[in-house]
């Protein structure tokens, strides 16, 4: 499964919409992609949504989708 995470670069601050960043990550579950960014980044997570169907698509045709690996 292919999940688009919104996340802050660091936990230091508090969130805010205009620095929020984006991600794609594939994973079996959330609780996986939770693990992921944890042991891998300093990320404050914010959401984490899974992509099917139609959405995927869509997500895939915009020019910034790659896939994260860690």
């Amino acid at each position: 499964m292919i999940y688009k995470v919104y996340y802050q670069e660091t936990k230091e601050r508090n969130p805010k919409r205009e620095q929020t960043q984006s991600l794609y990550v594939e994973a079996d579950g959330e609780e996986m992609v939770h693990n992921l960014l944890r042991d891998n980044t300093p990320y404050n997570v914010e959401y984490i949504q899974l992509l099917e169907g139609n959405h995927l698509e869509y997500e895939k045709e915009n020019a910034d989708f790659k896939l994260t690996e860690f």
